[in-house]
């Protein structure tokens, strides 16, 4: 059962990747479209998301949550610089409604400038879930890095707000006092950055909330400390292990797919370039393209294009029929960016018990940051075409 949304269908046949002023206002305009105008089941202002339990596949239920919400503002100032002054007034328009929507998942307890996946002025766990709505206050999740960084950068918070909480992140990192109990044997030393603030919450890590991590440390400038050399360190042997392609649903169980682990990786390495990393590019590449010419899934292929533009190589043309719809394409419910695993903070045993189960496993969808996703591939392929 699809969400309930009003299809805006683009009248285009075929996929034109020459940076088409069309289709991206065009999308623009159905980003727009989606945004919620006033409160209701989710804030005014937010992109709407829906989860669906791995062991439910015929039910979505509206998720409350700054995630989608907090990506398509933070990639549209990214792509920013690009559009046209038509477009440029619409991306404002949508990032300027999303602004109010953070604060309602920001910390009150402490009042610290980090957020929360779901809202702490009423705190729920996976909203609108029924009975578990009765566990909100008792098993609430504390605030994380991924959600953090993610927000900061979408709210282009100054640089002493970056500061503060680059430092509260020293905090929360792997040690003695709480080892991380299930990864890799090889990791379970390393000084990484937890993906938790909460100090009662198990130290976990995830190879893409890391990169979200060093993003933000690159954005702003910040000196290196030791956790984000041994984020990087951890990173730099995943990719070189390959534990990214045979195990992505265990070093980065949030988002569990390779495609979405190298479309981290290379938004990283687009910022700016980080010389371990570089080194490495020549097998990113050729993993991008394996996996674009393996892929039958639309979104999965527009993640893979725009994984390989920011490496700076050409990828292959996405095809589509003449009788396919590109809303649909584009709008597919069975695409999932984010996953709510919550095995994840489990010792290792019950982490991969229930990760191959999928008990607790839930699925995200969100019709407009795939809309974004698109968007942006069309960005990268005219800056592509502007430096050719």
């Amino acid at each position: 059962m699809k969400p309930i949304i009003t299809l805006f269908f683009l009248t285009l046949n075929l996929f034109c990747f020459a940076g088409d002023s069309l289709i991206t206002s065009q999308l623009l305009n159905r980003i727009a479209f989606l945004q919620a105008k006033e409160e209701g089941v989710f804030p005014k202002g937010s992109i709407p998301s829906y989860r669906m339990y791995a062991h439910n596949k015929d039910r979505f239920k509206a998720d409350i949550n700054p995630f989608f919400t907090g990506l398509v503002s933070f990639t549209l100032l990214d792509i920013h610089s690009h559009l046209t002054d038509y477009q440029k007034n619409i991306a404002n328009q949508i990032i300027g409604n999303s602004l109010p929507v953070f604060e309602k998942f920001k910390n009150r307890k402490n009042n610290y400038p980090t957020y929360n996946f779901w809202p702490t002025d009423t705190p729920r766990i996976f909203p609108n879930a029924g009975w578990l709505n009765q566990l909100d206050k008792s098993r609430s999740l504390p605030d994380d890095m991924d959600d953090t960084v993610i927000i900061l950068l979408a709210m282009q918070a100054n640089d002493s707000i970056a500061r503060l909480v680059h430092g509260l992140m020293q905090k929360h990192v792997n040690n003695h006092s709480n080892p991380v109990k299930n990864t890799f044997k090889d990791y379970r030393k390393l000084g990484a950055y937890s993906t938790w603030f909460g100090k009662k919450m198990p130290t976990e890590f995830d190879i893409s909330v890391l990169m979200n991590v060093l993003y933000f440390v690159q954005k702003y400038n910040l000196d290196w400390s030791s956790a984000d050399s041994a984020s990087l360190g951890l990173i730099e042997n995943a990719i070189q292990t390959r534990k990214h392609i045979d195990h992505a649903n265990y070093i980065s169980h949030h988002y569990a797919k390779t495609s979405i682990v190298l479309y981290h990786l290379s938004r990283l390495m687009s910022l700016k370039p980080i010389p371990s990393l570089e080194s490495l590019k020549p097998q990113l590449i050729n993993q991008a393209t394996t996996l674009f010419n393996q892929s039958n899934s639309f979104m999965e292929q527009i993640l893979l294009s725009t994984s390989l533009l920011k490496w700076g190589a050409k990828p292959p043309e996405i095809s589509i029929g003449p009788n396919q719809d590109l809303t649909s394409l584009i709008e597919d419910e069975t695409f999932s960016f984010f996953i709510a695993n919550m095995g994840s903070i489990y010792p290792d045993q019950v982490k991969k018990f229930l990760t191959k189960s999928k008990l607790g496993t839930f699925y995200y969808y969100s019709p407009g940051y795939n809309n974004l996703l698109v968007l942006e591939n069309i960005i990268w392929q005219k800056r592509l075409n502007q430096n050719n």
